[in-house]
């Protein structure tokens, strides 16, 4: 593991950077499915992680390598739901540039969100997931990171 990479609570001074990586997510993950699944505008982006970061309703949590880039990133935010037992976290964004997957980034990132989730007093974190079969890999690390899988796919409705 790489001890010179640091885990950063992202603020807005840091929006540029974590669009470019949300960014580099969704490339790699219309590559693997071979289908345009997200309107993603960078600046249209930055704007709304910029409001909701100020909001308080969006965590973003980046990974840095000793020359203070950023080469990951988690994203975290409130849910409530009655089957939950009332508040807890959704992660619906966790990426680690391919060049450093192997030195356990995605784990610090996981480890600091479970430390932020206990500090509000959250039941659970639960996490979304690129399609499958394709992103298998990324299945198998949260599972063998102590998530269970509960069944159903992700659906959404554009409205």
């Amino acid at each position: 593991m790489d001890t010179d990479i640091t885990i950063h609570t992202a603020t807005v001074n840091d929006v540029q950077k974590v669009a470019m990586l949300v960014d580099e997510l969704l490339i790699e993950i219309t590559h693997a499915i071979g289908v345009q699944a997200f309107n993603y505008d960078l600046e249209e982006t930055s704007l709304k992680l910029k409001d909701l970061i100020e909001q308080k309703k969006y965590f973003v949590f980046t990974a840095r390598n000793e020359q203070s880039e950023s080469i990951g990133l988690l994203t975290l935010y409130e849910s409530y739901a009655l089957y939950a037992g009332g508040t807890f976290g959704t992660i619906p964004e966790l990426y680690v540039r391919p060049d450093y997957r192997s030195n356990k980034v995605g784990l610090r990132l996981l480890s600091h969100a479970k430390e932020f989730a206990a500090s509000k007093g959250w039941s659970r974190l639960e996490v979304t997931t690129p399609p499958l079969p394709q992103f298998d890999k990324t299945l198998a690390f949260y599972v063998r990171e102590g998530f269970s899988i509960t069944g159903g796919r992700k659906l959404k409705m554009d409205l």
